[in-house]
Order: structure tokens, then C-alpha cells, then sequence
């Protein structure tokens, strides 16, 4: 009698089958983290630039993939969780959320949500896959219509509605985290996504962008600065606001603008920007699908309305107390309010008396 081989440690074949399963449905997918959410790998400011990122940083979408080698040798070192790719993979799933703790009584979930949607619009939805979250809440799985690219959205179809497609990806059932596992409910073909429902998630049409205004001074490190410092400050943020009265996607997005000053300024990569403020935003509890569309939303009004880089304004020299005549300024002097003002007007003295 022969024994099976052993298999490598970190190795858990439930695992392993639920990261190929995808696959049979044409489906890409890449690691997250063991028993959490979030992508497993460097985030694209720690990129090493060597191994798969030598032609530069690859982020989860593009790294997901239908290689069964790929997986295989993956899931056998580590018992990752498991991300599909909705976008490579032609999926827009609708994640229909639970309302939060410390959301009001009675609010709404997504079900109910959509199902107030459908009867607004006199449409139902067809059959289709779904997947239970472990917060009770459901992911229904469409197919894109033909020809189309559409991408993650937070709460446009409605309170506690997200969508995830083109940017985005979805946790997939066989995975588990700290409040349980991901589970299938409805066994059905996935559908193809109502074209009511496209027409609600299309993208508008956005602006010309202006010219883009040239930088007066290298900022490559004062965006450094400030990116750090923001993500710290969106890392604070709690829900319902502190002090401030500012909640978390208010200081994601204000958060946001401020950076993306830099990016229109070429000091600093949309990508690497937009990566890290969305692992920062992810860390207060906010959905990926929230974060990202926020974020998209923030970086791409302050792109389309750039402000010159603009050096400080000069100092004024400083008047004589005696004379009213103007002197070179110390360095420590600040500029003085406008000629016109009574501070700014000469004194009196012997000399002009």
C-alpha cells in the first residue's frame, strides 16, 4: 500500500479548489491576503521594480490571471483567500451591502434597495449567481453587455448598492475572513446585465481637460510629504466625524484633492497616489468600491480643473518709519497688506514734515 505524498505546508486543497474553480468560468483571479480582503503582494510605492514589476509595478488586475500553473503554484505556498478580477473576467457583480452598526434604525440594506429600484424603473431582475458575504449581504453576478467597459460604483443605484467591474474585483465563495465564509446561494448561469441597469452605470461623458499648467519648482518631494500626510489624516478619519465633524469619505475626498494638486502639477503618478489613499481609505472600514469611486471622482476634478503651481508672492520692501522710503526686507520680514492700506502709508517725520 502506497501513502499519498505530503503536501508542502501552507498548502489547503479547499483552498486551492475554490482559487481553480473560477477558471472553468473564464473567470481571472489573484491571492488576497489569508482570511482577509485585501490584495496579497507590495503596494506600488514599495514596488521593487524586479521579478513580474521589472516593466513596471503590476497592480492586482492586471496580475490576475486564468493560468492554472500560476495558481496551483500560488495556493500551494500559502493559503490565500481568493479575488476575481470583474473586469478582465467580463463580470459587473452588484454587491448588495448590510447597513453598518452605527447606521441609524431601520435603514434600508441593498436588497431592499434594489428591489425599491426595480419597482421604480417597472423592471425586474433575472435569475442569476449570487454569493453570500459573511455580513449577510449578497453579490449577484452579471455578465458586461457586449462592447462596454463599466466600472466600480458606490451607492449610484442606491443606498448600500455597490458595483464592481472594470478597477474593482469581488471576494470569491470558498474564501473566509474573522465573520465567516463566502457562500453560494444561486447556482444559476450568471445573466447578462439588464440594459435598464447598464444605462444607470455608464459613465457620463467627461470634460475636455485643460492644458496642463508646468510646475515652477521641482515638487517631486513636497508631493511626497503631502501624500504621506494625508493618508495619515484618512487613517484617523472615523464615521460620523471627530471634532471636525468630517467623515470618513469627506476626508477621503478632501484628502484627495489636496494630493491630486501634485499629480496635475507632474509631480507624482496618478497610480501611486491613487493606491495608497485607497489602502488608506480601506483601513477606516470603507468598501473598496466606495474608495475607489470617491477617489476616481476627487482625482478627476481637480485633473480636469488645474491650478497654476504658483510661487509665493514677493515680499514688499519694507518703508522707512522716518521717510516713507522703501528698503530691501530682512528675511524674516512678511509682506505687508496693499499699498493703499493705512498701515502700509509713510510716517510723518523730520524729514517729510
Amino acid at each position: 500500500m502506497t501513502q499519498s505524498a505530503p503536501h508542502p505546508r501552507g498548502c489547503n486543497l479547499a483552498l486551492l479548489a475554490a482559487a481553480l474553480e473560477p477558471v472553468t468560468h473564464g473567470w481571472h483571479v489573484f491571492p488576497l491576503r489569508p482570511g482577509d480582503k485585501r490584495p496579497a503582494g507590495h503596494a506600488e510605492r514599495h514596488c521593487p521594480g524586479t521579478g513580474r514589476c521589472t516593466n513596471g509595478h503590476l497592480k492586482p488586475e492586471q496580475r490576475a490571471t486564468l493560468d492554472r500553473d500560476l495558481i496551483v503554484a500560488a495556493w500551494t505556498g500559502q493559503p490565500y483567500n481568493i479575488g476575481i478580477a470583474t473586469g478582465p473576467s467580463g463580470l459587473l457583480v452588484v454587491d448588495l451591502d448590510m447597513p453598518k452598526t452605527e447606521e441609524r434604525e431601520g435603514a434600508p440594506d441593498g436588497a431592499t434597495s434594489l428591489q425599491a429600484l426595480c419597482e421604480r424603473a417597472g423592471m425586474l431582475l433575472p435569475p442569476t449567481y449570487q454569493v453570500r458575504t459573511p455580513s449577510g449581504g449578497h453579490h449577484l453576478y452579471f455578465t458586461q453587455p457586449t462592447g462596454t467597459r463599466l466600472h466600480s460604483t458606490a451607492g449610484r443605484l442606491g443606498p448600500r448598492i455597490d458595483t464592481r467591474g472594470w478597477g474593482g474585483y469581488v471576494v470569491a465563495p470558498g474564501s473566509t475572513t474573522p465573520q465567516g465564509a463566502y457562500t453560494v446561494t444561486d447556482e444559476s448561469p450568471v445573466a447578462p446585465l439588464p440594459l435598464w441597469l447598464a444605462g444607470l452605470l455608464a459613465e457620463p461623458p467627461k470634460p475636455e481637460p485643460r492644458s496642463a499648467m508646468t510646475p515652477v519648482r521641482d515638487g517631486t518631494r513636497a508631493a511626497q510629504v503631502a501624500l504621506e500626510r494625508e493618508c495619515a489624516v484618512i487613517r484617523s478619519a472615523t464615521e460620523g466625524g471627530g471634532p471636525d465633524r468630517k467623515g470618513r469619505n469627506s476626508t477621503l475626498h478632501e484628502s484627495t484633492c489636496k494630493v491630486a494638486r501634485f499629480v496635475a502639477w507632474g509631480n507624482i503618478s496618478r497610480s501611486t497616489v491613487e493606491e495608497a489613499i485607497q489602502e488608506a481609505g480601506e483601513s477606516t472600514g470603507l468598501s473598496v468600491a466606495e474608495c475607489t469611486t470617491t477617489i476616481r471622482s476627487a482625482m478627476d476634478w481637480i485633473l480636469t480643473h488645474p491650478r497654476p503651481a504658483t510661487s509665493p508672492p514677493p515680499r514688499l520692501p519694507r518703508p522707512c518709519r522716518w521717510c516713507g522710503r522703501r528698503t530691501t526686507p530682512k528675511a524674516s520680514f512678511q509682506p505687508f497688506p496693499s499699498p493703499s492700506s493705512p498701515s502700509t502709508r509713510p510716517t510723518r517725520g523730520p524729514l517729510n514734515a
